[in-house]
């Protein structure tokens, strides 16, 4: 076995808690283990990363992982962790969701060309064709109320007397048990994995097995993340970040990542990428030592945004990130510049405005607010502190016409080294 995975798993920090017995199960050959995921959403987000990088490193250890896409459960909706209910898909929605998660999912596991290659199954294959008085007679019967109400994710909707939770809710746990239960059935899998919490889902896996066909079956749990700052993983103003590019692109998924907090970033490098502990260790040096490089943000950003974007994507984002420093704008697409220049001051010009004889380059300065005044404008030309799509300006006469627009939409002004405006013309 190229490692051993708990060993592995507690130096990254990622054992949150495990079952009795877990340690010693995966240390006997091949184990099958699985992680599910809910297709509440058309993409996967980085919350979903700790629980994925779970099953990589497993399958590094010469274990079989089981990616199981809930198209069944992402009908009903998981409790865990949530104050409220969350609005119903339709079976549409769902499949459509689940196809999207499991195309994600082959950015990171290898279903071929290894001796123990994953595999993907969507429990709808099963819980589509169950029937309600079969499920309640055969899974049902095994679960007493009383001991559902005391687990942590029904017992802390029940707090809540203005939202309650319904039976649909109710019912997950059994929904998820019963997967479990089905995957020791068909695929051998006596192993699960997931955020701390399901810890309960899980456990009620275990005794589900255990009633039903007197095995003994496994799990561990990850830890839930919060920033140091207190504020949800993966949340930003500008909502959640998401591995889709076409919800979160390569640039503003690298940011996020350029963007980690000191104190989060050595932890972060240990969940989110493959690195070996001796470069971990001296990436924590560097942090220690010379703090302003952010030479462990910025590995932890390639890292992560390679795995989930590729190379290109990875490109593309430095390159975009680069354009705030100085770097080459023609390159961009009208979409990247868009993202890069989104929070900083912005107006927009009519066209015409640039047709004949254009409009001045100082004279643009101070309309658009780049400058208090055209006088400051001029001398920020003349010193050589105005760029027009990070190209320097020294000529004070020099005219702005259509021709100088990136994408005929856009003109980057900059003065001085990180005073950008976004110039949007329009008509």
């Amino acid at each position: 076995m190229a490692l051993n995975l708990f060993d592995e798993y507690r130096w990254r920090g990622m054992l949150h808690d495990a079952t009795e017995g877990a340690e010693a199960a995966l240390a006997d050959g091949n184990q099958a283990a699985y992680v599910g995921f809910d297709p509440t959403a058309a993409s996967l987000h980085v919350g979903h990363l700790l629980p994925i990088m779970g099953l990589v490193h497993l399958q590094r250890a010469g274990h079989t992982p089981i990616a199981l896409v809930g198209g069944g459960t992402g009908l009903i909706g998981d409790p865990s962790g949530k104050t409220r209910e969350r609005q119903l898909l339709s079976l549409e929605e769902a499949e459509a969701n689940a196809q999207a998660v499991g195309a994600q999912l082959e950015s990171f596991l290898d279903f071929e060309g290894v001796p123990n290659p994953a595999r993907m199954v969507n429990n709808l294959d099963w819980l589509g064709e169950m029937g309600i008085l079969e499920f309640l007679r055969d899974v049902g019967k095994h679960f007493p109320v009383n001991a559902m109400l005391r687990k942590e994710s029904v017992r802390r909707r029940l707090e809540d007397t203005a939202t309650g939770i319904s039976f649909t809710e109710f019912s997950y746990l059994l929904l998820q048990s019963y997967d479990f239960y089905r995957l020791s059935r068909d695929h051998g899998c006596h192993f699960q994995l997931g955020g701390s919490d399901q810890w309960g889902n899980i456990t009620g896996g275990i005794d589900l097995i255990r009633r039903m066909t007197g095995e003994s079956s496994y799990g561990a749990v990850f830890p839930l993340i919060t920033t140091a700052s207190g504020v949800k993983f993966g949340k930003t103003e500008e909502g959640t970040v998401w591995l889709d590019p076409k919800r979160t692109s390569a640039y503003r998924f690298y940011q996020y990542w350029m963007n980690t907090d000191d104190s989060d970033a050595s932890r972060y490098l240990r969940f989110f990428t493959l690195l070996p502990r001796d470069e971990v260790e001296a990436l924590d040096r560097a942090l220690e030592e010379r703090p302003h490089e952010r030479s462990i943000q910025r590995r932890l950003a390639e890292e992560v945004t390679r795995a989930v974007h590729g190379e290109t994507g990875l490109a593309r984002a430095r390159a975009a990130s680069r354009v705030l420093f100085g770097g080459e704008v023609t390159g961009l697409d009208a979409e990247e510049i868009q993202e890069i220049f989104a929070d900083v001051p912005s107006s927009s010009l009519d066209v015409g405005r640039l047709r004949g004889e254009g409009v001045g380059i100082v004279a643009l300065l101070a309309e658009v607010g780049a400058a208090s005044s055209r006088g400051e404008a001029r001398r920020g030309v003349e010193q050589g502190g105005v760029y027009l799509n990070n190209e320097r300006i020294t000529d004070p006469h020099y005219t702005v016409t259509p021709e100088d627009a990136l994408h005929d939409r856009f003109l980057v002004l900059r003065k001085g080294k990180k005073r950008f405006h976004l110039v949007r013309v329009e008509g």
